[in-house]
C-alpha cells in the first residue's frame, strides 16, 4: 500500500520559492491527520545549505538531490529524479506547486506513473485512503471536489492558496544518489530579469490592459513600486505587444492570488477574471461604469486611469513619509 507524502520544492538562486513552504505545510497537515510521513525533495546546485529551512515548516525528512544538471532547473532532469524518489518511496500524495516547472513536473510524471493529476488546486484533503482535492472551475465561478483514484495521487496546488505556517518536524536531512545520465534537454541561453517580482508570489499585483491605450504602462509601474508589488497585463495588452507574455494574467497566463489586485482599464473578460479570482481584495478602474469588472471587484472606481492611478500613489507616498 502506499504510503506516505512527498512535497516537491522549488528553488532559485538559492533561496525557496513561497510556494515550496506553503506546499510542506499542507503536507504536514495531511500527514499529521493520516499519520503519514512528509518528506520534502529539494533539487539543485549546492542547495544543502537551505534544506533545513523546511524542517521549519513541518518537514520530517528532507532529501536533498544536488548536481551541476539540477543548476538550472529544466523540467527533464527534475523529472528523472523524482521519477526515481517516486519509485523507490511509492508515496500516496505528491504535492507540487503551480508554477511553470511544477506543471511540467506534475504532467509527466502523471504520464509516466500512470496516475490521477489534479491541477491548479486551493484545497486537499484526505478521505480515508482517498485523496480529494478542490479546483476552480469554469473560470472560478464554482469550486469542484475532485476525487484522486489510485495507488499515488499528484496534487498541483495554486501559489498564495495556503498559508506557510510554521510547525516544527523532525527534518532530518539526507543527501540522495541519483541518475541523470538520460537527460536530452539543454539550456542554451537564459534571460533574467531580476528587478521583477514574480507575479505567482507577488502579495499585490497592479495590472493594465485595453484602457492603457498603448505600451507607456508608466503610471501602473509607479503604483506597483509604491505598493512593493509586480506587474501584470490583460491578453489583450500583450497582444498588442504592450507588455511581454511573462507579464499575461488570466485563463492563458498566469494564475495569481495576491492580497490585492488593482486593475487598471481592464473591461473584465471571464478569461482575465478566471487569472485572479482568488484574490483577496480587488480594486478596479476605468472610465466605463458598466464595465464587467466592476462586478467583480470589491471596490471601484469609474474615472480615467492617468488621472486616477496617479492620485492613489500620490497618496500613498504621502503615507509612507
Amino acid at each position: 500500500m502506499p504510503h506516505g507524502i512527498i512535497a516537491i520544492t522549488e528553488n532559485i538562486d538559492g533561496a525557496f520559492k513561497n510556494v515550496s513552504f506553503e506546499l510542506v505545510s499542507i503536507g504536514k497537515k495531511l500527514g499529521d491527520q493520516n499519520r503519514k510521513p512528509l518528506t520534502a525533495l529539494v533539487m539543485g546546485s549546492s542547495v544543502n545549505g537551505i534544506a533545513g529551512q523546511l524542517a521549519n515548516y513541518g518537514a520530517d525528512r528532507i532529501m536533498v538531490a544536488e548536481h551541476d544538471g539540477l543548476q538550472d532547473g529544466l523540467s527533464d532532469a527534475c523529472t528523472q529524479v523524482v521519477d526515481q524518489i517516486v519509485s523507490e518511496s511509492d508515496p500516496a500524495v505528491i504535492l507540487i506547486g503551480a508554477t511553470a516547472l511544477g506543471k511540467d513536473i506534475a504532467a509527466r510524471l502523471s504520464a509516466r506513473f500512470k496516475a490521477p493529476l489534479a491541477m491548479d488546486c486551493v484545497d486537499v484533503r484526505m478521505d480515508g485512503e482517498q485523496v480529494v482535492a478542490t479546483r476552480p472551475m469554469y473560470g472560478g465561478k464554482v469550486l469542484a471536489d475532485v476525487r484522486l483514484s489510485g495507488a499515488t495521487a499528484i496534487v498541483v496546488i495554486r501559489p498564495k492558496a495556503f498559508e506557510a505556517a510554521m510547525l516544527q518536524g523532525a527534518g532530518e536531512v539526507e543527501k540522495i544518489a541519483f541518475d541523470l545520465d538520460n537527460t536530452t534537454v539543454k539550456l542554451i541561453e537564459k534571460h533574467m530579469d531580476t528587478d521583477k517580482i514574480d507575479l505567482a508570489e507577488a502579495d499585490v499585483v497592479v495590472s493594465g490592459g485595453r484602457g492603457m491605450g498603448g505600451a507607456d504602462f508608466s503610471v501602473v509601474e509607479a503604483l506597483a513600486r509604491a505598493l512593493g508589488g509586480a506587474v501584470g497585463a490583460s491578453r489583450s495588452a500583450v497582444d498588442e505587444g504592450w507588455r511581454p507574455v511573462s507579464d499575461q494574467i488570466g485563463q492563458t497566463g498566469n494564475v495569481v492570488a495576491p492580497s490585492l489586485y488593482i486593475a487598471c482599464g481592464i473591461s473584465g473578460a471571464i478569461q482575465h477574471v478566471a487569472g485572479m479570482a482568488s484574490s483577496r481584495v480587488v480594486v478596479a478602474i476605468d472610465k466605463d461604469p458598466d464595465a464587467p469588472i466592476f462586478s467583480k471587484c470589491d471596490y471601484g472606481i469609474v474615472g480615467d486611469l492617468f488621472d486616477v492611478v496617479p492620485a492613489i500613489e500620490s497618496e500613498i507616498e504621502k503615507l509612507k513619509d
